[in-house]
């Protein structure tokens, strides 16, 4: 996956061996790749797909704080699960934003997310937005893709909702 350029493919899959290997009881060789992943997700404030994973990266994430596995990170990524609800919730509920402009996203949408949402809410189509940010569709519908995550929608008038109420349009 790296030599194609798939780094964020790449980042997931490992994540899903993270658990895959505690789950087999594996649990130092878990930890040891964990501490890999966290040092890929650090730099770009990755906390999403850690909290997707469940009760399981919880323990995973307490055991790396008491070893010193990336603690600081590691300590914020697990004050994510706090607001999640029950760990077993696959649809995790997270507060309203503390402050006007504040947002209580798991994972922040990035610049070019944020550029293609604000297209959305404008009511522009998916070949529109390609069209005036010079990206294939298909780039367009991945964007679309993540921001709805992100946002946890469904469709591009929820997106524009939530984004209005996190203080993002």
């Amino acid at each position: 996956m790296e030599a194609k350029g798939l780094a964020d493919e790449r980042f997931k899959a490992m994540i899903l061996q993270v658990v895959a290997l505690h789950a087999h009881g594996e649990k130092d060789e878990a930890l040891q790749l964990l501490g890999e992943a966290l040092a890929l997700a650090e730099p770009g404030g990755f906390i999403r797909i850690f909290v997707n994973e469940g009760a399981p990266m919880a323990e995973l994430l307490s055991a790396a704080v008491a070893q010193g596995i990336r603690p600081e990170y590691a300590t914020k990524l697990l004050a994510a699960f706090e607001g999640r609800g029950p760990m077993n919730d696959p649809h995790p509920s997270f507060p309203p934003p503390s402050s006007p402009g504040g947002s209580s996203l798991v994972e922040p949408l990035s610049p070019r997310e944020l550029e293609v949402l604000r297209l959305i809410a404008q009511g522009l189509s998916n070949q529109e937005i390609g069209q005036r940010l010079f990206l294939a569709l298909d780039t367009v519908k991945g964007h679309n893709r993540r921001i709805f995550e992100k946002l946890q929608v469904q469709r591009r008038t929820e997106a524009t909702i939530r984004a209005r109420e996190l203080g993002l349009l």
